[in-house]
């Protein structure tokens, strides 16, 4: 008989979230991959865990999958952990996952901690539908694509982001959606969780007067208000037109446009553009 592979949830920090089935299943198993054994030892020596590991990481993975599936296919039983939280969301494993289910090899999760849901529900913001976005783009051309791309959506969107960027992040957010309501969550479950809750300028404010920011960090925006546009599309055309007969600055106007039109900056921007191509 083929293993099983399990997907095990772990805590994000408190190791109290363990849940009585994970340690009994990480007991069990012949063998786990651990997206960083070195991190995921105190957490196994905490439950007296002396089940093997292996590393099984995004650098590693293309390889590894295909000696792990091996495994599988011999009756070797396996969990796959990550550093924190639930495995494949935003982490390593869906090389591993997908082969193991083009291969009829059973597949197991054992639910447990998600840095967005657990977040998501501490947020203070709509959490009946939300758009979960992983992590945004480095390059500063391709997160603009990405947050324009996200702009309309009506439901609680959620990103998670490093320390290091997560100022950028919020900067861009407040360029491309105007001043939202958001939820910063940072150190979830840790000592130091935190929770920073306000306009996108408030959490903007707040950490530009820090010295550092550390922990990972998860930022909750509220959608796109269902609110309908004041003006036409000829209306708002028109509008443009003569501003550019004005000279008026490309952001200048966008911005005067939104506001009058009840749309997104980056709507009012597009339709500048593209009536400046026309002629």
């Amino acid at each position: 008989m083929v293993g099983t592979l399990y997907i095990v949830a772990t805590p994000l920090g408190n190791l109290e979230d363990m849940t009585f089935r994970a340690v009994r299943i990480l007991k069990e198993v012949d063998l786990i991959a651990a997206e960083d054994t070195r991190h995921s030892k105190k957490l196994l020596g905490h439950y007296g865990i002396t089940t093997p590991t292996v590393a099984c990481h995004e650098h590693n993975e293309t390889v590894k999958a295909h000696d792990l599936i091996q495994r599988l296919e011999k009756g070797v039983s396996i969990a796959l952990i990550s550093d924190a939280g639930t495995p494949l969301i935003s982490d390593p494993g869906y090389r591993l996952v997908s082969q193991a289910g083009e291969k009829g090899i059973p597949i197991v999760p054992i639910p447990g901690c998600n840095a967005a849901i657990t977040g998501l529900s501490a947020s203070g913001l709509p959490t009946d539908t939300f758009v979960f976005l992983g992590f945004p783009p480095k390059k500063q051309g391709r997160l603009n694509s990405f947050l324009n791309d996200a702009a309309h959506h009506k439901a609680t969107l959620i990103f998670y982001e490093s320390p290091r960027r997560v100022i950028r992040l919020i900067s861009s957010a407040i360029t491309t959606f105007g001043d939202r309501q958001a939820c910063l969550a940072r150190e979830l479950t840790k000592q130091y969780e935190e929770f920073i809750r306000g306009p996108l300028s408030a959490l903007l404010s707040t950490l530009e007067s820090r010295e550092t920011i550390k922990g990972e960090c998860v930022l909750f925006i509220k959608g796109e208000d269902e609110q309908p546009v004041a003006l036409s599309t000829e209306q708002i055309e028109t509008m443009i037109m003569e501003g550019l007969t004005q000279n008026m600055r490309t952001g200048e106007l966008a911005k005067e446009i939104a506001e009058l039109a009840n749309c997104p900056k980056s709507r009012a921007y597009d339709m500048i553009l593209t009536l400046k191509n026309r002629f």
